[in-house]
């Protein structure tokens, strides 16, 4: 399914209006499926589906990738049923949570019954990502503007990135919901066998404590965003032990948690 289209409009341009254009991102109402029972229903860009089945179920904590037995996407008459199957013992226990989602594109939360699970506490992460320096941190930033081709034609998709030192930009996924594109990721990972302990996460949008709860079920150590973070977003990320990383431009960047994670060994200034 295509990812976007071109649509016709007009432009006001020098005091005059001018026919015009432009290439849409294309957002679909995905619902994701389980066991049989629809669990949550996501405005999403239709592709890397079975990354955001996977992804999703792991930062959600619904499953591990191994506990996926299989994935079906059905279109339907109004969106895409993502059919996501679980083994036995994980399908036992997402009945017993009570979530439920239903919104719009970039909200995280939309659905969720308690406060409690709004806001609970991730797991701690288990730091195996040596030091990384400001010029690596830098590196990762410019990398991944350059694998954004649904946002180049669009301006309208946010994306998220996996840097690995000495290697680069591993992965990118992009999605018109900056939730969905770090569960595409997540998911594409996943399914490649590659550890998210490994390397950092980047996502072109602000860091919310939704996205930070994530980065933590992907067991991931460093988050580093485009925007400025909340402040309830570096708490959870203190917690996590996960360094976030807010503001990052190629020139500089602010280091709101575990600031040891980030050192000047090769240049003097890290932000």
């Amino acid at each position: 399914m295509a990812t976007h289209r071109p649509v016709s409009g007009v432009a006001w341009r020098d005091g005059r209006c001018v026919p015009c254009s432009r290439e849409l991102a294309e957002e679909v109402a995905v619902a994701l499926s389980y066991n049989g029972a629809t669990q949550a229903v996501m405005m999403a860009t239709p592709a890397d589906l079975d990354d955001f089945a996977i992804g999703f179920s792991i930062t959600e904590g619904f499953a591990t990738r191994e506990e996926i037995v299989s994935i079906e996407a059905v279109q339907a008459v109004r969106g895409i049923d993502l059919r996501i199957w679980l083994a036995e013992k994980a399908g036992r226990r997402l009945n017993e949570r009570r979530r439920s989602m239903a919104g719009p594109v970039g909200c995280g939360l939309c659905g969720i019954d308690s406060l409690d699970e709004a806001m609970r506490p991730p797991p701690p992460v288990a730091v195996r990502l040596a030091p990384l320096t400001g010029s690596e941190i830098r590196e990762a930033i410019a990398g991944i503007s350059a694998h954004q081709p649904l946002h180049d034609a669009t301006r309208s998709a946010h994306a998220a990135g996996f840097w690995l030192p000495g290697k680069g930009m591993l992965a990118v996924r992009e999605d018109v919901g900056r939730h969905n594109a770090l569960d595409k990721l997540v998911g594409g990972l996943a399914r490649e066998g590659v550890a998210a302990s490994s390397g950092i996460m980047l996502i072109t949008s602000r860091a919310s404590v939704d996205l930070v709860q994530k980065t933590a079920m992907a067991g991931c150590g460093m988050l580093v965003a485009a925007s400025a973070p909340t402040a309830a977003a570096v708490e959870t990320a203190e917690g996590a032990g996960i360094c976030l990383v807010g503001l990052g431009r190629t020139d500089g960047f602010e280091i709101f948690s575990r600031l040891e994670r980030i050192h000047s060994r090769k240049d003097a200034n890290v932000a």
